[in-house]
């Protein structure tokens, strides 16, 4: 007869192994050199490992210090190069969408290239590892989709600044032109017949250079660096199991989206806002009328701005009854105003939870949106292209 002693013994022995069974191989990879795009998922793949899962994370953000079941693969990017990359594209882009697209392939085959050529990723491609997850960034890394298949693993991709129609074809999703605008226009979801006529061509300009342009480029590093590949590049494109879109419906519009196409905008965000470091904290509480917070984001530097801008934009700063934070990326700022606070990188969803921040001046980028709608402070947007503020 077996005890009931036993029988306790023998299921708390299962609910351990089981746990341990249950615990992933995971490999992220989120290669782009704008820090936001990281900041999406950093959140995600941190609660991954910490809740038992080995986290492989290949990107140009290790890091800062060692996490348990967390390993970094760090591509390596010269940043002045991209600062320049980004002050170049604010100039093309003006030009029209061609302009806008050459820069999308240029930015995104750079990052590919940087990737496949990083000595510690080629060493995992021809090591012996194995995992249970790919997680990936899509936008335009078309033969990096060739790791779910390389290592016989599920693909779960993530979008940083939501779906449109190149990111629908990975899992056969919809974006009826009658009322679904390209995230790149300037359309809303009522659109006249001329502007329905602008969102057709904003998206057949898309589609035909995506095509005809960036897939191809994207199939000679397939065929190259998966010399062993079976399946067609077409094929690979559309073998993702999920896709997390970083948007949501209460700030954009109605649009139809398949069962594993999944709305996650906000998971980035902390439960609780951690406390803001004291000088910080100080300054926003010294102005009785409170404060505004101003930034460009990761991709535009305020720095990089023409001297006279910098002096209109500290003119009328100074001219404010209020106390400004300003994320200017250099400390050599000449003549700023007594009310002006400036550093290179602030902690944004906690500084907007501060109950004395009353405006955010911004970019317009998808994360700064999302922390804007959910501390319930009012935009002042300035306008930049959409590639830029994609994150």
């Amino acid at each position: 007869m077996i005890s009931l002693k036993s029988i306790a013994a023998a299921l708390w022995i299962l609910a351990c192994v089981t746990n341990y069974v249950e615990s992933a191989k995971i490999l992220a990879v989120f290669p782009f050199p704008g820090p936001s795009q990281y900041i999406c998922v950093q959140s995600y793949l941190k609660t991954l490992a910490a809740r038992g899962h080995e986290v492989t994370s290949v990107s140009a953000f290790p890091q800062k210090t060692p996490l348990k079941n967390f390993r970094d693969i760090t591509i390596h990017i010269d940043q002045s190069h991209h600062d320049e990359a980004v002050i170049n594209a604010i100039e093309q882009i003006a030009v029209g969408k061609l302009a806008e697209l050459q820069f999308a392939k240029e930015y995104t085959s750079l990052t590919s290239l940087l990737v496949f050529n990083n000595e510690d990723f080629q060493q995992l491609l021809h090591s012996d590892e194995q995992f249970d997850l790919i997680i990936i960034e899509v936008f335009y890394l078309d033969a990096l989709y060739a790791l779910g298949k390389h290592f016989n693993a599920p693909t779960i991709g993530v979008s940083s600044y939501g779906a449109d129609i190149v990111i629908d074809e990975l899992v056969d999703n919809v974006s009826p032109l009658a009322y679904v605008p390209a995230p790149s226009g300037m359309n809303m979801d009522r659109m006249n017949f001329w502007q329905r006529l602008d969102n057709l061509y904003a998206n057949t300009m898309e589609l035909l250079y995506t095509h005809l342009e960036i897939i191809p480029e994207q199939q000679r590093y397939y065929e190259k660096y998966f010399p062993n590949a079976t399946l067609r590049l077409a094929d690979v494109r559309r073998d993702f199991s999920l896709l997390l879109l970083n948007q949501h419906y209460s700030f954009s519009w109605p649009r139809p989206l398949v069962p594993n196409a999944i709305e996650v905008a906000g998971m980035h965000i902390e439960n609780k806002p951690k406390k803001l470091p004291t000088d910080m904290e100080a300054f926003i509480n010294a102005s009785s009328r409170g404060a505004i917070y101003f930034s460009f984001g990761s991709n535009v530097k305020s720095a990089s701005l023409p001297k006279q801008k910098l002096q209109e934009i500290m003119n009328v700063f100074a001219s404010l009854p209020v106390n400004v934070l300003w994320k200017f990326e250099k400390t050599d700022l000449a003549g700023i105003p007594k009310n002006v606070f400036i550093n290179k990188w602030f902690p944004q969803s906690d500084v907007l939870a501060h109950p004395k921040v009353k405006l955010f001046v911004t970019h317009g980028g998808m994360h700064s949106l999302i922390e804007a709608v959910h501390h319930a402070k009012p935009i002042v947007g300035t306008p930049f292209p959409w590639l830029l503020v994609c994150d």
